[in-house]
């Protein structure tokens, strides 16, 4: 279809899941359209893509790049050469690799294989998470063929906006396709009682595990089931803390089948990340939000907001998440009812078709 080779993408992105997941779901939509499209992931080692992506089955090349801190740190020193340094690298990989386009999802090891497609003119395609876009998306918008937004109120940041489309976060095809018997199976949990889905994306959340931490063994002892994803950091720390574990009380670092999860789940506890959300209104599960208050521009908070609006979820401010979170999961997940209409109002928010609408630009800008 695309002429005397398989098609050939590099996918940039990663640092979080927030920005790994959606390249996946794209990546995963033209694998399935083109079993014998060649697929290169650009990463940082140790971050999630160094576990995530050859999991997934595509070959992962790191850079040398990381983000510059807004305080003071003696890593901000090393960020000039670090940028040169991966610029140059991108730059090989792009004129070895030959892609007919670059796909850039966000974190810092997006900014230099962009700019490095950009200025050896291969064709680029952004997608933009988050509701205010970061200063990488910014910076590569101008020059992009298209970049894919999720929010209408985004395209008020970038400068240019022939090149926008209003298309919705990609999610996994498998949200959605497991049943509340699968995911509860998978957990070892009951699927007839309630069950409170708690996380803070990929790194975990210390406020939300501290709010969690008192309010487990009661909500337990209520006959409510919790699957609970804390984090790497504080996962140890965490089983220190409240010892062995009610038998409802399912606690992880990491969990890989967050399908499953969704899946068993009547009301979730996170963060506000774009990624998140939009797995949240593909599932149709009702929120209490608890937005990342340091995130540049405040962006988690604006993200929540169109799901407040919506009737979907609750938004509750992380300094008063200790005091408020008990009375809020008791309220809601009792309320039969209400957590119908939010989830409703959820699904609705949802943009299912996401990566495959994606997955049309990446053929269109290949034959262009």
């Amino acid at each position: 279809m695309m002429g005397r080779r398989p098609l050939t993408l590099v996918f940039a992105g990663g640092g979080t899941g927030g920005h790994l997941y959606p390249a996946l779901a794209i990546a995963d939509e033209i694998r399935r359209r083109h079993p014998d499209a060649v697929i290169v992931f650009v990463g940082t080692a140790g971050k999630i893509e160094s576990r995530v992506v050859p999991a997934r089955g595509y070959p992962l090349v790191t850079i040398w790049i990381s983000g510059f801190r807004r305080r003071l740190s003696a890593g901000n020193m090393l960020f000039p050469l670090k940028v040169l340094v991966a610029l140059l690298q991108s730059i090989i990989l792009v004129w070895r690799k030959k892609p007919d386009v670059v796909i850039g999802t966000g974190g810092y090891v997006c900014g230099p294989v962009v700019a490095a497609a950009q200025m050896l003119g291969v064709r680029t395609l952004i997608q933009e998470q988050n509701s205010v876009p970061g200063a990488t998306t910014r910076m590569l918008a101008v020059r992009a063929d298209e970049v894919h937004i999720a929010f209408e109120r985004t395209g008020g940041y970038l400068r240019r906006r022939d090149n926008l489309r209003l298309t919705g976060n990609p999610t996994r095809d498998a949200l959605g396709g497991v049943t509340r018997e699968e995911g509860a199976r998978f957990f070892g949990l009951d699927a007839e009682k309630k069950t409170l889905l708690v996380f803070g994306g990929s790194r975990g959340a210390a406020t939300i595990n501290a709010a969690m931490a008192p309010l487990a063994g009661s909500l337990a002892g209520e006959g409510i089931q919790i699957v609970w994803q804390t984090g790497d950091e504080d996962f140890e720390a965490l089983g220190r803390t409240l010892g062995e574990l009610p038998e409802r009380v399912k606690m992880y670092p990491f969990i890989e089948r967050m399908e499953c999860a969704y899946a068993v789940c009547d009301l979730a506890i996170c963060r506000a990340g774009a990624t998140s959300l939009a797995e949240l209104t593909r599932t149709g599960v009702p929120s209490i939000l608890i937005p990342y208050p340091y995130a540049a521009a405040d962006h988690q908070t604006e993200n929540a907001k169109a799901m407040v609006e919506a009737g979907a979820g609750i938004l509750m401010p992380d300094a008063d998440a200790g005091t408020l979170l008990p009375q809020a999961v008791r309220g809601l997940i009792n309320d039969r009812e209400r957590l119908r209409s939010m989830g409703e109002a959820a699904r609705l928010l949802g943009r299912p078709g996401a990566a495959g609408v994606l997955a049309d630009a990446v053929e269109r800008l290949a034959r262009a």
